[in-house]
């Protein structure tokens, strides 16, 4: 390090970090700064989350002899499900303490007296934010609901030493293929036999979808085999053209040649096991259908928050970079206090939201995004009065 001579104790320049390759050296010497924490702060709230977990899961390895394996597979496959929490978090405190420590050493303040602007200051965290946010939904997006899926699976192996799922009642599964849509009613024990199954075909000289229907159902192979259905068809006036009882049998190809046992298996009830594509198709056949009330709410509101949710950390980057800047010079333990505090102010804007979401007060969709665009107005505003 280089010292400079002067009265009194002489002071040091800090040795610039290593510069990226490809970046300006500003860009680099930012981005540098924000990097640690950021790495900081996304592995310890992963391992908070699996910590937390662990403890849940340690009275079934304990107390009730579960292998070991297993209780580490339903733990690593449960971790990806924080990753709408984790980036967020990670971009507030990385870039609260990064720039709060280029405040607190005025090096944001040498940099505009040079003649650099507040915003190509802020402009790669920005960028970088971006950037993780899309990072963040194509991991919720791709690889959360097959995780999540396979640690339910895991669970139900170590509590019931099965890793078939439990059938709920009220199944609605589609064939992007064919466009069909399929209704069961309830499943029986033997995870084959269905009761009350319709099926909407779409109509191919009608805009209205044909229907079967059977009091009883089971699955043959890839097949769903219906058993003295009845079809009913709809002509292009909206009226019942024709009613007919079909021969014995009725066998349907299962949607993309699927197995019975997926077909059936909650998981694909379960929202969180669920991509947008599919949470999206879901809802629309809800809505077809005439499913409403709470529950089509909390789907809508779920998928709002699948996008929500990773675009926070762009949001956080917008927040965090004038509240470092102003307070920055105080230490880097408000800049922790103000993560948590943060942190913990946009899940409780969340939980109001999604609230007034689940019964109807506010649309679902507005409810998922209303903490981001408050917490962005905030931000952009803080801005403004920062670069004037």
């Amino acid at each position: 390090m280089a010292a400079y001579s002067g009265v009194g104790r002489p002071t040091f320049a800090r040795a610039a970090p290593p510069r990226v390759p490809g970046l300006r050296i500003l860009d680099s010497y930012v981005l540098k700064e924000v990097t640690g924490p950021f790495a900081f702060a996304l592995a310890a709230f992963f391992l908070f989350w699996f910590a937390n977990i662990f403890v849940l899961a340690a009275d079934y390895l304990v107390n009730k002899g579960a292998p070991v394996f297993l209780v580490l597979r339903f733990l690593v496959f449960r971790v990806p499900q924080a990753t709408p929490l984790a980036f967020p978090f990670a971009c507030l405190f990385g870039t609260l303490l990064g720039f709060g420590r280029l405040a607190a050493d005025n090096e944001i303040n040498a940099m505009r007296t040079s003649g650099v602007s507040f915003f190509r200051i802020i402009r790669l965290p920005l960028f970088a934010g971006a950037a993780v946010a899309i990072g963040s939904f194509l991991i919720n997006e791709h690889v959360a609901p097959v995780a999540t899926d396979l640690s339910t699976r895991s669970f139900y192996q170590i509590l019931y030493r099965s890793q078939t799922l439990p059938i709920e009642p009220n199944i609605f599964r589609a064939d992007p293929s064919t466009g069909d849509e399929f209704y069961i009613g309830s499943v029986s024990a033997d995870g084959k036999t269905m009761q009350n199954v319709e099926i909407y075909q779409p109509g191919r000289t009608s805009p209205f979808p044909q229907i079967l229907a059977a009091k009883t159902a089971r699955i043959d192979g890839t097949q769903i085999v219906l058993e003295h259905a009845v079809q009913t068809r709809i002509n292009a006036e909206g009226q019942v053209s024709a009613v007919s009882i079909m021969a014995s049998e009725v066998r349907i190809s299962l949607p993309m040649g699927d197995n019975g046992q997926n077909f059936l298996s909650s998981s694909f009830n379960d929202t969180y096991t669920m991509n947008t594509t599919q949470l999206a198709r879901d809802i629309k056949f809800r809505k077809q259908t005439g499913q409403g009330g709470t529950d089509l709410a909390v789907r809508e509101l779920t998928l709002g928050t699948k996008y929500a949710y990773p675009f926070a950390a762009f949001i956080a980057v917008i927040l965090a970079v004038p509240l470092a800047v102003r307070f920055g010079k105080k230490g880097r333990t408000l800049g922790i206090v103000l993560s948590i505090v943060g942190l913990f102010v946009y899940y409780a804007m969340v939980a109001i939201a999604g609230a007034f979401g689940k019964n109807g007060a506010l649309d679902p969709y507005l409810a998922a995004w209303l903490p981001n665009i408050i917490t962005a107005a905030a931000g952009g505003f803080l801005i403004w009065q920062e670069d004037r």
